[in-house]
């Protein structure tokens, strides 16, 4: 399922379409991808079941913990008034 699709001459690996889904392609390839998607069945089912997958992940946030934020802030402060004197 997961092979390289091709359309005319670019090539779309799963690669792309991952990159595409977490929106980390240039406009460019943003409207070229969102074309060929629109066109070729194939590779609009490869997309789905990524995107299929990528909403069954956990979403998970992640937050420093207040002493690491206080040594971050103590370390940056530290440094502005080393870099006056």
């Amino acid at each position: 399922m997961f092979t390289n699709l091709y359309y005319m001459k670019q090539k779309f690996t799963p690669d792309v379409l991952i990159r595409y889904l977490y929106r980390e392609v240039s406009a460019m390839q943003r409207v070229e991808i969102e074309q060929v998607l629109a066109e070729d069945a194939g590779l609009r089912r490869a997309y789905r079941s990524m995107q299929h997958a990528y909403q069954l992940l956990p979403k998970v946030t992640f937050s420093p913990s207040r002493p690491t934020v206080q040594a971050v802030l103590k370390y940056s402060q530290r440094t502005a008034l080393e870099q006056q004197v």
